[in-house]
């Protein structure tokens, strides 16, 4: 009996990034363990990827190729050979890109986080061929720029120095689900005597065990960052010293945070006046004191209407009490902006047709443009899209015309999947995709400063092929010649970083191979003298940058498009404002097919508060219909006053499949956009809840 170890990486979107064991016995993966010598990992890994192997080894695994032979949405396909799929592929494709190759649409996000099989060889294809560019926003985009227009580069506190902070916000985040080991560090922090204050419209599980919970209303983050500064302005709670030598413009700041006075922020969040005041003098004093405070922030703050500007608005306030001074001090939303990565190696955007015309698609808005007509201002319509590392029909907004522009007979969809998904009913050609014990790959992270290495642990299953040899093939059969074609997954993989930069020059791909991580070389307070990455160098309270493209220079507040607030006319027809946050045994809607982790989940629930059910008469277990005019679904309700009054919470996100009435919380959500950045507005929804 053969008997082996090899090292790994989870390849799922969330910060921990962790580095994995796979023990292999005779060529079957047995066990995936959690690096014990890894310092974020720490032989820990959550229930989902504990369970990996279910998922490698899932009895429901696409093995071989397929082509539709029902109707769309149907899910019903006969195998066929790599052979005959690859030429269909091929021969449909070249047909589009000889009328106009912009009617050729990628759709893919962060099914896996790597390098190697999310955007490199497939990137490569779609450049050459000349398809229409897909703007990545659907996660990360409007929290991105904000943060970038106000400290630079993603780059914030170390979460390796989170237990030795003080005071510790948790803003728009529930780490138990979606963070778990910057939560073992919370943890650390509490026993150590740190305050552990959550910021959250729902109680969530992570909210629970902190020594305080504020409840805002949805959207209404940055109002309270804005309060915050107001007092800490007013009160003198400030490193002066800090201020003048890090940041720029801070008198017109000054001004700008005059007029949101606690008693506006309290009514502007629906909390109360002591809780604003309580926040900002807790967060002073204890900088006053010397004592590094850390702000978490995490996506939920920002799928809102102004949710860049609300990033932006938190981002000011460590410079402002000079917590950037600590190493556990300052914030964080990402550390992927401390990455040195070599995209265009990797994605080579130098293959693209000289002179030919570019396009822009924006995933958040693919129910919309996949039903645009051809026009001159939205160029020729969408003909054909390859979905890989995505589930569209399930996790895009506005479903209903998602699953629309899908269901059309005129439109090529192909689509590389692990499992028969929502989406993957609606192929023409359904193609089998190693997962990540099956091939090599690559990775940065967002929650650390670790380059993460994964090796195949086992041979691929079925007929599976890796998502860039996928793409080698189609280069291939179509008539691609470039060199660049030819390099193999670990090639590739060897292209990922620049390895020349200080950060990274201390290790190799052979050597991150064998270690399976690396520490990027970077201070521990990145920014204790500034040092930002900005276009002063500065924290920038006031931005040229935002000015010039046409959004207001200083932070402010931008309310939601959809509340009883800022549209009463909408309230009074829909009353209830909706989020719906990653359920803990979910990550988006990949692991939903497990059916011990589905199982745990149990079915669609909708929590709302007590007084909002018994004035429509529901009880907890009544089935519940949520509904807004672009659609509705169905849940089980569970009266807890875990959400606050006014707020029903869907934890999120099945697949259609899975629910009773092959609908999810994304029938009910938007394809508005953010302020910046052109993400999606989640959680910006206002509905009405019925007895079903």
């Amino acid at each position: 009996m053969s008997s082996q170890v090899v090292r790994a990486v989870c390849p799922h979107d969330c910060p921990d990034t962790c580095a994995l064991l796979v023990t292999v016995e005779n060529g079957v993966a047995t066990e995936v363990k959690g690096d014990p010598d890894h310092p974020t990992t720490a032989g820990v890994l959550c229930t989902k990827v504990a369970r990996y192997t279910e998922r490698t080894y899932h009895a429901d695994r696409l093995l071989y190729p397929q082509k539709r032979v029902g109707k769309k949405g149907e899910g019903k396909f006969e195998r066929i050979s790599w052979d005959e799929a690859i030429s269909t592929i091929a021969s449909r494709l070249k047909a589009i890109a000889a009328k106009n190759p912009l009617a050729i649409l990628p759709y893919s996000y962060a099914g896996t986080m790597g390098m190697v099989q999310g955007e490199s060889m497939s990137a490569r294809f779609l450049n050459k061929i000349g398809a229409s560019f897909l703007d990545r926003t659907i996660c990360a985009s409007a929290g991105g720029t904000g943060y970038k227009y106000t400290l630079g580069d993603r780059i914030g506190t170390d979460v390796e120095q989170t237990q030795n902070a003080r005071l510790i916000i948790i803003w728009g985040g529930n780490p138990i689900a979606s963070n778990l080991h910057f939560w073992t560090r919370v943890q650390e922090a509490k026993r150590k005597g740190a305050k552990i204050i959550a910021i959250d419209p729902y109680r969530s599980l992570s909210a629970e065990k902190c020594h305080q919970h504020i409840a805002v209303l949805p959207g209404t983050d940055a109002a309270l960052a804005l309060g915050m500064m107001h007092v800490l302005i007013k009160e003198d709670l400030l490193d002066h010293d800090y201020i003048a030598q890090y940041t720029l413009g801070f008198e017109q700041l000054k001004q700008r945070v005059v007029e949101w006075t606690p008693e506006r922020v309290a009514s502007t969040c629906g909390i109360s006046v002591e809780e604003v005041l309580g926040l900002a003098r807790e967060y002073g004093e204890g900088a006053k004191r010397g004592e590094p405070s850390l702000i978490r922030m995490n996506y939920g703050v920002q799928r809102v209407h102004g949710g860049g500007m609300a990033v932006r608005n938190i981002c000011c306030l460590p410079a402002l009490v000079g917590a950037w001074r600590h190493a556990a001090g300052g914030a964080l939303l990402s550390s992927s902006g401390g990455f040195v990565k070599n995209s265009d190696a990797m994605e080579r955007p130098d293959l693209f047709p000289a002179g030919q015309a570019q396009r822009t698609i924006n995933m958040s808005t693919i129910g919309d443009d996949l039903l645009r007509p051809s026009s001159p201002e939205f160029g020729p319509q969408i003909e054909a899209v390859i979905v890989y590392n995505s589930n569209p029909v399930a996790i895009a907004p506005d479903s209903g015309k998602v699953a629309q522009g899908f269901a059309s007979e005129d439109l090529f969809t192909v689509v590389l999947e692990h499992f028969q998904t929502d989406t993957a009913d609606y192929a023409d050609i359904l193609l089998p995709a190693t997962t990540q014990l099956e091939h090599i790959d690559v990775h940065a992270a967002y929650g650390h400063r670790y380059m993460m290495a994964n090796n195949a642990a086992v041979a691929p299953m079925g007929e599976a092929k890796s998502n860039a040899e996928i793409f080698r093939l189609l280069a291939k059969a179509i008539g691609f010649t470039d060199t660049c074609f030819n390099d193999d997954d670990d090639a590739l993989a060897a292209q990922a970083f620049d390895y020349s930069h200080e950060r990274t020059k201390h290790t190799n791909w052979t050597e991150l191979k064998e270690k399976g991580w690396s520490k990027l070389n970077m201070p521990d307070a990145s920014f204790a003298n500034g040092g930002f990455t900005t276009p002063s160098g500065k924290v920038e309270f006031f931005s040229q940058q935002m000015a010039d493209d046409g959004l207001d220079p200083l932070p402010t507040y931008i309310p939601p498009y959809e509340s009883v607030v800022s549209n009463p006319q909408l309230g009074q027809r829909y009353p209830l404002a909706m989020i719906s946050p990653p359920a803990r045994n979910f990550l988006n809607s990949t692991f939903v097919n497990v059916k011990s982790l589905r199982d745990t989940e149990g079915e669609p629930h909708l929590d709302l508060h007590p007084e909002d059910a018994a004035q429509r008469g529901v009880a907890s277990g009544d089935m519940v219909r949520i509904y807004n005019d672009r659609g509705s679904f169905v849940a089980k309700a569970r009266v807890t006053d875990k959400a606050r009054r006014g707020l029903v919470v869907g934890l999120s996100i099945w697949w259609k499949k899975f629910a009773s009435d092959l609908k999810n919380a994304n029938e009910v959500t938007s394809q508005q956009l953010t302020d910046m950045g052109g993400g999606p507005t989640f959680y910006d929804v206002l509905v009405q809840v019925e007895k079903a």
